[in-house]
């Protein structure tokens, strides 16, 4: 797994490389007609109750000992603890990207490309918070990548199923765990299906005060239309717990305008439109909400250019500024790898940047979580 660690979404080799091509003749129109399903949405069948007691529903959780992303730290990085005390619930991002047509709206769960594509994931993102608790990651019918490119109703439908299945996963994840801190983490459409438990299943809710933090990273978090509907407020510090943290990476010069037009065109959680209001911008660098840190201060960033090799953690390569646009700035653009979104957009390597803070944060928010 070390080898090809790190290229996390080989698929997205069709987006950033040969999308991207085109990107800068055609545009977006292009892009979309290539990778939005054609096919009618079928509704998905739910899950037989009980599915997610069978560990083959999960990437990781803490009885997987053989072939668990979530258990890799880089070298130099101390392994797991052996009796973890928060348990940690991790929705893996997007993984399902097709072109051309040729794909369902939603992924099969016996799809063996993109379930390696998601374990990769695991492995880059979820394996942060290991230091902090026990990783639970489950398999879930994501929503294509293509859903994310039109406003077909479709759509909407295919992630209303795949958060269905998140929902599921959650309900099993809580039972096997009654009363340990909790820390909900996720990436781009995990973090849109969690921001949904945030405000179905844990709001107003008796399990909010067993919540650490969640980490709802690479997705725009409105701080006066959607956080009071979410039932925690925005991370202030780096030493709060019951809190929320979000981020979205662009380097400099960075070209935003797709995520913020989008964020703005929408209606928040609370019923209040989107446009006119903040963007939630955590710096994962200081943990506190705005502001900015030197790239110094950043504890590790890992580094999975070299083929054949094990991915490196190295610090003190990219500093981190919340902009007024609501993204996070990191500087001048660093080589991560192949997977660069137009506009400078560092989407994809959002956690990779600061795995080393990120880290760092979910320990010291389970510390004050844990303070008497």
């Amino acid at each position: 797994m070390a080898r090809k660690f790190l290229y996390v979404i080989a698929a997205l080799v069709v987006l950033t490389i040969g999308a991207s091509a085109v990107y800068a003749l055609w545009g977006n129109a292009l892009i979309r007609a290539v990778m939005v399903p054609r096919e009618p949405f079928e509704p998905l069948k739910p899950l037989p109750p009980g599915a997610y007691a069978d560990a083959k529903m999960w990437i990781a959780r803490p009885d997987i000992v053989k072939d668990n992303p979530a258990l890799w730290t880089p070298a130099g990085v101390a392994n797991p603890q052996a009796s973890p005390q928060a348990a940690v619930f991790f929705i893996h991002p997007t993984s399902y990207i097709t072109t051309f047509g040729g794909a369902h709206w939603n992924a099969r769960l016996d799809d063996s490309e993109t379930d390696a594509t998601a374990r990769r994931f695991v492995a880059s993102q979820a394996s942060a918070f290991n230091g902090a608790g026990a990783v639970w990651a489950p398999r879930y019918r994501q929503a294509n990548y293509g859903a994310f490119l039109t406003q077909k109703p479709e759509a909407d439908k295919a992630l209303a199923a795949a958060y269905g299945d998140v929902r599921q996963a959650f309900a099993a994840f809580l039972r096997a765990n009654p009363k340990a801190p909790l820390i909900l983490a996720a990436h781009s459409q995990g973090s849109r299906h969690l921001l949904e438990l945030l405000r179905q299943e844990i709001a107003g809710k008796p399990i909010a005060d067993r919540i650490v933090a969640a980490y709802v990273v690479g997705w725009p978090v409105s701080v006066e239309a959607d956080l009071p509907a979410l039932g925690l407020p925005a991370c202030a510090r780096r030493d709060q717990a019951h809190c929320i943290v979000s981020w979205q990476s662009y380097a400099e010069p960075a070209d935003p305008s797709a995520v913020v037009e989008s964020f703005e065109r929408k209606t928040g959680y609370t019923g209040r439109p989107r446009k006119g209001t903040h963007m939630l911008c955590t710096n994962p660098i200081t943990g506190a909400f705005n502001g900015k840190a030197p790239a110094s201060a950043n504890k590790g960033t890992l580094d999975a250019r070299e083929q054949g090799q094990p991915p490196k953690l190295v610090p003190g390569i990219v500093p981190a500024r919340c902009d007024t646009s609501g993204v996070l700035m990191i500087g001048e653009p660093v080589d991560m790898g192949p997977f660069t979104l137009p506009g400078n957009n560092y989407h994809v390597y959002d956690y990779s940047l600061f795995w080393g803070n990120v880290r760092e944060d979910a320990q010291k928010r389970l510390a004050a979580f844990l303070k008497p």
